[in-house]
């Protein structure tokens, strides 16, 4: 019998849009086999986790980790002091990734943060975006060309540069990487609760860390496609995994 007392529980967020018609919850199975591929079992958390303060209390001594998954949403603009209409939005989304961060941080819980995951950790913590970094000028392209197949749309883009001494320095080893490059917003102004981990051959900030927190780093780039293929998508999960795994064996 496979021993499954040190196999960490990770809760990742999902999306909510209609699905013919009906208002539907959906998360991209990548995400998933990223983390069953890294030896973890995926538990989808739902927007109505928020309709009782009990659900969430319940639910949250069963996790040893949260992943906050890519999505075609954005995240609602007021979240960031700004103002108009934002397309493509998932205010259920927001509340509830924005909630997980907080507990993530009060419970020192380990917390991955990927491409919107990574912008909900910027907002959640008094940062700010650029709402079409195209527009905002002395950005390179970071749109992928939705014309090309996937493994294209999701081939290596740009060079990040480590910043020395981080967490993704640590987990990555080099001082540089190549990753891909499928997102329209981007950092304009971090909070004082997370620090930079690298940065795009332009400037911006590609990835974050939280400080004074054992494990939670999110990355601007989809580490969760091919995660095994990858060297650097492959230590950002085991990486992650291991910090629920011991999260885990703490509790």
């Amino acid at each position: 019998m496979v021993d499954i007392s040190n196999v960490p529980v990770v809760g990742v967020i999902m999306c909510r849009q209609p699905v013919k018609g009906h208002p539907s919850h959906t998360v991209q199975d990548k995400y998933l086999n990223a983390l069953l591929d890294a030896g973890a079992v995926p538990l989808p958390l739902v927007h109505g986790l928020l309709q009782d303060e009990h659900y969430l209390q319940q639910l949250l001594p069963l996790l040893d980790g949260v992943l906050l998954t890519g999505s075609p949403s954005n995240i609602e603009p007021h979240h960031y002091g700004e103002t108009g209409d934002e397309p493509h939005v998932d205010p259920g989304r927001d509340r509830l990734s924005f909630r997980l961060i907080d507990e993530s941080r009060r419970l020192a819980m380990p917390l991955l943060g990927i491409c919107r995951g990574f912008q909900e950790m910027v907002v959640a913590t008094g940062g700010s975006l650029h709402r079409r970094l195209h527009e905002a000028g002395g950005f390179i392209e970071h749109r992928e060309d939705k014309t090309q197949p996937l493994t294209a749309q999701y081939g290596h883009a740009h060079a990040v540069t480590v910043v020395p001494d981080g967490l993704l320095a640590r987990l990555g080893g080099a001082t540089e990487h190549r990753v891909n490059s499928l997102h329209m917003q981007g950092v304009k102004r971090l909070g004082s609760r997370l620090v930079a981990e690298a940065h795009g051959p332009d400037g911006l900030v590609e990835a974050v860390r939280l400080v004074d927190h054992p494990f939670a780093l999110g990355v601007q780039w989809h580490p969760e496609w091919q995660s095994r293929d990858n060297p650097l998508s492959r230590v950002l999960f085991d990486g992650f995994i291991g910090a629920c795994r011991q999260y885990r064996e703490q509790k």
